[in-house]
């Protein structure tokens, strides 16, 4: 059983009235992939704002290794916001490359042999 590395328990946020996320929860496994589906307004930026600490939540708690998350555990979480981080005169891996350097690991490190 793979353990938690990131989870999200009852978040909720609300903006003048309205409720964005109504008590939201999410585990995901250590050494996965994951992405966030829904239609407009349900509440995804939201939430990604919230574990990136732009914004905070209204209530909920978020973890990170087992941990509350702080601002010490963004180095290690990756957010690809939509349609800004693309350049499209730069090959994928280029681009991967420069999202790697821009999180602070050389290039070398970056590359796989």
């Amino acid at each position: 059983m793979k353990t938690t590395i990131f989870k999200a328990e009852k978040v909720t946020k609300a903006f003048a009235g309205h409720v964005a996320l109504d008590g939201v929860s999410i585990s995901v496994p250590a050494g996965s992939i994951f992405g966030l589906l829904g239609p407009n307004g349900a509440g995804k930026t939201t939430l990604i704002r919230i574990i990136n600490q732009i914004t905070g939540p209204d209530q909920g708690q978020l973890w990170f290794k087992g941990e509350r998350l702080e601002s010490g555990h963004l180095e290690h979480i990756g957010y690809l916001p939509e349609e800004r981080g693309l350049y499209k005169k730069m090959k994928v891996g280029e681009q991967a490359l420069y999202l790697a350097q821009l999180k602070g690991l050389s290039k070398s490190d970056a590359l796989i042999d």
